[in-house]
């Protein structure tokens, strides 16, 4: 991940109020977790699988703070039960961002289902997303996912692609 998406990810999470950000590290997104890791207004809490980050990042929301799920988009597979429990069932909202594995000229035959998978899942969750692949608009995709997120209770993504992670 280019450095500049890594400190704009950062300022757009701290514009955004969060304290807490869950993940699950992946290859795409590793120059981000030791940068949020080191931040001292962040929280981090590295998890062993989506789901658990997704419930973690849902219960941070019931203590009335904010949090952010960061994975790899094939990790949606892994919390969609988790997600369509909260969002669906309860109006918990968890903001995700993940990095878009089997975009448009991915070289990895294993990371093809990710991208083929991604939006299908996301749509069926009835989860808002935006597709970022320029820095210039990641702090303002971020603000404007926790907006949406907490107005209507319910989750929403960032997905990272491009150049950001290439």
């Amino acid at each position: 991940m280019r450095a500049d998406a890594v400190e704009a990810v950062i300022r757009g999470l701290k514009k955004a109020g969060v304290s807490v950000a869950t993940y699950l590290p992946d290859s795409l997104l590793k120059e981000l977790y030791p940068a949020l890791d080191a931040d001292p207004d962040i929280r981090t809490i590295p998890v062993t699988n989506e789901g658990e980050g997704a419930a973690i990042a849902g219960g941070v929301f019931l203590s009335g703070k904010r949090a952010v799920l960061v994975m790899e988009n094939s990790g949606l597979r892994a919390a969609t039960e988790h997600l369509a429990r909260m969002g669906l069932g309860a109006g918990i909202p968890v903001v995700m961002i993940m990095s878009y594995r089997g975009e448009m000229g991915e070289n990895n035959w294993w990371a093809i289902p990710h991208g083929i998978t991604m939006e299908p899942l996301l749509q069926a969750l009835r989860t808002p997303y935006t597709i970022v692949r320029d820095v210039e608009e990641l702090e303002t995709a971020i603000v404007r996912a926790y907006d949406t997120a907490y107005a209507s209770y319910y989750h929403a993504a960032i997905v990272l692609g491009g150049d950001l992670v290439r």
